[in-house]
């Protein structure tokens, strides 16, 4: 299919040339990991939540500071730690002694991107707390309903080597995030060009004031709109689902992905297209994304993961056999 000649009836020109603002921004700073910057940007027009998990050192923190310094919206950072309290995170009734009434304190969840670091060290009291808010957007306290500002999205990150202290987050916590980003190490010419450009700053708190606020909250809330224009072929619907029904029954997962990964995969492939200043998805689009969508929301049987196979073989193969539509 000749996509270059296809006029769009939906035109993406301004989404897109939000998203190159948003990308030269986040690269004066950031080196290389244009996966993870890119993947970012597709959950943010996706209206998902993102899971970075790498090494320390590899900017994880680094790139989600400077997405919400690129975007004129609210943004608050929880590091998350052992002793942290649901409270902590969501806010807490307290008593006014000049009203006689309790009042409701938002905590600092109430912000429109909101940075978890090391959201694996919180106990699962605390992770639990997370699953009405990044679900349903909501917070319910006290019998009252409070709805968060949109956009709304959380990047959390966490580290895969060091585990003591740490708490495995639940499966349908995991299955809440849109991705998982799992960021490598940089190649050298990429590691020598950070040096370079370490060197050229004058300061390290230097570092977010070079990126400028390109795009504004009422931007990006449009954009969003725009990505659910986006056509999808009924075909490629059924691409989707034999690819996630496959994980269901595939003898080396011992559990396979829910229907919220295919309602995920679409959407990712839909802001992908957009991306692309196209109105409609293409296969390729699908391919791209379903990786990041399914590998934390599928667990591989003891003897496959014995063996040293990750999910991504897993993934990877169950793409193989499933016929592209054309």
């Amino acid at each position: 299919m000749d996509t270059n000649t296809f006029q769009p009836r939906t035109d993406f020109t301004a989404l897109q040339e939000g998203v190159e603002a948003v990308r030269e921004e986040i690269g004066k700073v950031i080196v290389g990991q244009s996966e993870m910057v890119d993947l970012l940007i597709t959950a943010l027009l996706a209206q998902g939540h993102v899971l970075i998990e790498g090494v320390p050192g590899v900017a994880k923190t680094l790139t989600a500071k400077l997405l919400a310094q690129s975007i004129d919206a609210d943004f608050s950072r929880i590091q998350f730690t052992p002793d942290l309290m649901p409270a902590d995170v969501l806010g807490t009734s307290v008593f006014n002694p000049q009203t006689r009434e309790f009042e409701y304190k938002k905590g600092p969840v109430f912000s429109n991107l909101v940075l978890i670091d090391e959201i694996n060290r919180a106990p699962a009291k605390t992770q639990s707390a997370l699953f009405e808010v990044m679900e349903e957007r909501q917070i319910t306290n006290d019998g009252h309903t409070y709805q968060l500002d949109r956009p709304f999205m959380v990047i959390a990150t966490q580290n895969p080597i060091e585990q003591e202290g740490t708490y495995r987050l639940p499966e349908a916590q995991l299955d809440r995030f849109l991705f998982k980003v799992q960021v490598k190490y940089p190649e050298l010419e990429e590691e020598i060009a950070i040096l370079e450009a370490m060197n050229q700053l004058p300061s390290q708190e230097s570092i977010v004031t070079v990126v400028n606020k390109v795009l504004s909250a009422a931007q990006l809330i449009q954009f969003q709109q725009l990505v659910k224009q986006v056509r999808m072929d009924e075909k490629l619907l059924h691409y989707i689902a034999a690819i996630v029904h496959a994980t269901r029954q595939h003898s080396s997962l011992y559990l396979g992905a829910s229907p919220r990964a295919s309602i995920a995969v679409m959407n990712c492939a839909k802001a992908q297209a957009a991306m692309n200043n196209r109105d409609f998805v293409i296969p390729e689009d699908v391919v791209a994304m379903v990786t990041h969508v399914l590998r934390h929301r599928i667990i591989l049987t003891p003897e496959r993961e014995m063996e040293g196979i990750t999910t991504d073989d897993v993934i990877a193969q169950i793409v193989k056999t499933i016929e592209v539509p054309r």
